[in-house]
């Protein structure tokens, strides 16, 4: 097996929950991404913020993160859903990395709360430049909403990266 790395940004811990419930399952580790001007985290500040800058494409400069190509050859992205997009910081991770992850293999999974979980997978797919996913997972607010259902499909999940995880 290959070294996985978890990219992910979380601003309410749901997909935070989720990467600490993957990579545990996976031995990958684990990139958060933080931008340098965190977003609103609460109210209608969040959802206007953080739905505009998603809108716009923009990229947020973000805090210094350590990621070596050299070490993975399976990357997982992990966004929540914002104006039916993925995250810019995730954007951002995309932009200065591009060139690095060719010939890696992607999954991605999801966390939202109101929608539009499908249409960001799209879009991080186009932004990607890519035609699917090894594996791709959307939970609806799992770490409010624990539930036996959400841990199956974590490992379902799980087990399609295991599955397609060897060494070329």
């Amino acid at each position: 097996m290959s070294k996985i790395a978890i990219v992910y940004y979380t601003i309410s811990g749901n997909t935070e929950y989720v990467a600490e419930h993957i990579a545990e399952k996976i031995d990958a580790d684990l990139i958060k991404i933080v931008p340098q001007k965190e977003y609103p985290n609460s109210g209608f500040k969040k959802f206007f913020w953080g739905g505009k800058s998603a809108v716009m494409g923009e990229t947020p400069a973000l805090e210094e993160y350590q990621f070596d190509e050299n070490k993975y050859d399976y990357i997982v992205f992990g966004s929540p859903v914002w104006a039916s997009s993925f995250v810019p910081p995730i954007r951002t991770f995309i932009k200065e990395n591009r060139d690095k992850l060719n010939n890696k293999k992607i999954a991605v999974f999801i966390t939202y709360s109101g929608g539009g979980a499908e249409k960001a997978i799209e879009k991080l797919k186009k932004y990607l430049e890519i035609d699917n996913f090894e594996a791709q997972l959307i939970l609806i607010d799992p770490k409010e909403k624990e539930s036996e259902e959400n841990m199956n499909k974590i490992v379902e999940f799980c087990n399609k990266i295991k599955n397609n995880n060897t060494v070329q």
